[in-house]
């Protein structure tokens, strides 16, 4: 039996398995048609081993910066999709690169300025020893690896006039000594001064616990041209992904689509001025090109919860992480592995986009701008 058929039958078995489980959970005729699936305890992208996340803002300028750590280093791809991406170490990341392993990811508001956030925390873990290094040789520091991706907040109405001192590389200081298992969601982190389309934008996440037990998660900053809910109502567009009553319950009734509608987006788009920054991570050991893949797949996350995605005045940006610690039992089965923790992923990163904005809050003073207004 050659390659291509052990996988096809692979496929085909797992396929079997998933639409007999699929029958069986069914709901009875009348009732409201719920995502199936298990979160992870926190719900959040923490719930993966090996991850913690530190966050800071600074409610005067409407800015903020978060903080993905590995705490052991990480295998790490990215994928890019945005028209617009303001992007710092991402090259490190191609497939055919010297280094595999990353130390941290930040996602920041701030535009070209969030780059910067990058400047302190190599610092701060370079002074621990953290990073790549030829050697290790007396007096050479090593050299932390840290891609780091960037939204437009700059026109939101906070105070910019930071002449030579932008906020993001203390905010990202405060963001590493702060790191854990919990974080808040909404106006958060590189979420703070995001914008959903319409709508006040935010820090979102979500887990799912697979029946391998492998688990998945997700960290998104929602800061998008598109409209994450459905035109004329408030149901959002990831609801036949939600998890309990994760972002409202309100299931997916109010789900309609025109490709021409694009309901509560930002009316005037402008280059540069939007983007949706986010990271994946899972349990499971991955090479480089395989966490790729499963970045190219978690993309179809964000076109799952916003209308448009991807768009030419967008910098959609996604990072994948795998903390290696478990491993695929089966090398027959594993690209069968792949294309589901892809799946899974995708569908964490479509429930955490919702999560962002379901939790998000306006500004002291501001009032009309968030979904629980709606």
């Amino acid at each position: 039996m050659n390659r291509r058929t052990v996988l096809g039958s692979a496929l085909i078995g797992a396929a079997a398995t998933a639409a007999s489980a699929a029958s069986a959970k069914q709901p009875a005729a009348g009732s409201a048609a719920r995502a199936s699936g298990r979160t992870g305890p926190l719900n959040l992208i923490t719930d993966v081993e090996g991850i913690k996340i530190g966050q800071a803002h600074d409610a005067d300028v409407r800015t903020g910066v978060t903080v993905i750590l590995a705490e052991k280093p990480a295998t790490a791809a990215v994928d890019v999709r945005g028209g617009g991406p303001a992007g710092r170490e991402t090259d490190v990341l191609r497939p055919e690169n010297l280094v595999q392993e990353v130390d941290a990811i930040i996602l920041s508001g701030g535009s070209v300025y969030g780059l910067g956030s990058a400047d302190s925390v190599a610092a701060w873990m370079g002074m621990r020893g953290r990073g790549y290094g030829m050697g290790g040789a007396p007096g050479v520091p090593p050299s932390p690896i840290i891609p780091t991706a960037c939204l437009y907040d700059l026109a939101n109405g906070g105070n910019k006039q930071w002449e030579m001192e932008p906020p993001y590389r203390r905010l990202s200081v405060q963001a590493l000594e702060a790191a854990g298992d919990r974080f808040d969601l909404g106006t958060a982190g590189a979420g703070y001064g995001a914008e959903a389309g319409a709508l006040k934008g935010g820090i979102g996440s979500a887990s799912a616990v697979m029946d391998s037990g492998w688990t998945v998660g997700a960290v998104v900053a929602v800061n998008s041209v598109g409209s994450v809910v459905a035109p004329g109502g408030k149901t959002f567009w990831a609801a036949p992904y939600e998890i309990g009553d994760e972002f409202g319950g309100l299931g997916a009734a109010g789900l309609h689509a025109s490709a021409e509608d694009w309901g509560l987006s930002k009316f005037r788009p402008r280059p540069r001025e939007n983007t949706t920054i986010a990271c994946i991570a899972t349990d499971v050991a991955l090479t480089r090109v395989e966490c790729l893949r499963m970045a190219i797949m978690a993309q179809d996350g964000m076109a799952r919860a916003i209308r448009p995605s991807h768009a030419p005045f967008d910098g959609d940006t996604l990072f994948c992480l795998s903390t290696g610690k478990k491993q695929i039992d089966n090398p027959a089965l594993r690209q069968v592995a792949v294309a589901q923790l892809g799946n899974v992923a995708a569908d964490v990163l479509a429930r955490a986009v919702a999560r962002g904005v379901y939790h998000a809050t306006n500004y002291q003073g501001v009032t009309g701008k968030t979904w629980r207004e709606l």
